[in-house]
Order: C-alpha cells, then sequence, then structure tokens
C-alpha cells in the first residue's frame, strides 16, 4: 500500500511538472523570453510578466484549446514596500479540465499604481480588482465600475499599503455615536 501511494504521488509531481514546463514554453512562444520570467516552487509555476501584456496573457490562457485555464480563482495586491516595484497584483488561475493552477504576478510603481483589467477575460475579476482598489490603491483601468468595496468613498487611504498606521487615522471615519 505504502509502496503504491509513494509511487502515485511521483507520477503526479511528473505531470504536475510537465504541464508547468507545457505552460512556459507556450508563453515564451507567444509574448516572448524577455516578457516572461517563469519561477517554479514546490512545483507551484509562478510567471511574472510585465502590466502592457497582462490582459492578452490572461487572455490567451485562458483561451488557448490546451491550457485552458478557465477560472480566476483569485485576484489580490501586495505591497512589497520597496523603491521600484512596490504594488504587485497576483492572479490565480485553475483549469478545470487539466486540474492545473499557475499563479500570475505582475508590478506597478508607486507614483502610477495603474492596470488594464482582466474583467473582460474573467468577469470574477470585477469584484476582486474592486476590493484591491479599495485595499491597497492599485487602479485598473477600463475597469466597469472601479469604486470602494469597504470604506465610504471620501475616504481617502488604502488601509493594506505597509506604510498605512496600525492602529489607523484618528478621525478619518466617523464612527458611530453611543
Amino acid at each position: 500500500m505504502r509502496l503504491w501511494r509513494r509511487t502515485s504521488l511521483n507520477r503526479c509531481r511528473l505531470l504536475q511538472v510537465s504541464v508547468n514546463q507545457k505552460v512556459i514554453e507556450q508563453l515564451k512562444s507567444r509574448f516572448g523570453e524577455s516578457n516572461i520570467e517563469a519561477n517554479e516552487f514546490r512545483d507551484e509555476l509562478t510567471v511574472v510578466v510585465p502590466k502592457e501584456i497582462i490582459v492578452d496573457v490572461c487572455r490567451f490562457l485562458k483561451d488557448d484549446s490546451t491550457l485552458k485555464f478557465d477560472l480566476l480563482a483569485d485576484l489580490c495586491g501586495i505591497d512589497m514596500y520597496t523603491p521600484a516595484k512596490r504594488f504587485g497584483v497576483i492572479y490565480n488561475l485553475y483549469s478545470l479540465t487539466s486540474h492545473h493552477r499557475i499563479r500570475l504576478k505582475t508590478f506597478v510603481e508607486e507614483e502610477n499604481p495603474k492596470l488594464p483589467t482582466v474583467s473582460t477575460v474573467w468577469a470574477t475579476a470585477n469584484w476582486h480588482e474592486r476590493e484591491t482598489y479599495d485595499m491597497f490603491g492599485i487602479i485598473f483601468e477600463g475597469h466597469p465600475d472601479l469604486r470602494r468595496m469597504y470604506l465610504p468613498d471620501e475616504f481617502e487611504h488604502h488601509p493594506l499599503r505597509k506604510d498605512f498606521p496600525l492602529m489607523g487615522i484618528p478621525g478619518s471615519l466617523p464612527l458611530p455615536k453611543k
């Protein structure tokens, strides 16, 4: 029993690695070697792409008949708190046909935190991009309804940025009266 389990896990691992290689090869052949930076850690593939081609890469991954990453499982923002490439957006994709996951990353600068929307590729991105805008202040250009989700429109700050005070900003939000 134990030998079977180990063999089965090794077979799954080989399958995972071969799918990762196929994704990397197809992306590099379509978008060029210089535009695709791929990293694997524990058989999980992360692909870093420039923000200018993120929509094209997402559409290719979804529409290609051999890849079919048809589910945007999650989209979230990150604050690296570095001088260059301070903010990033991570797209977690899943293929319902091959049961394979990949992660896309793209970065924007603090001075111009703008990125094209992928809500035209996956409708669920609408909600995720609104949340990322509200919490990090990353603007998704072309978004059909980019407005705050959790905080009032007049709130000027973005609470998941690393420079936001842990205790909040006194007086920035009117609190309900007791």
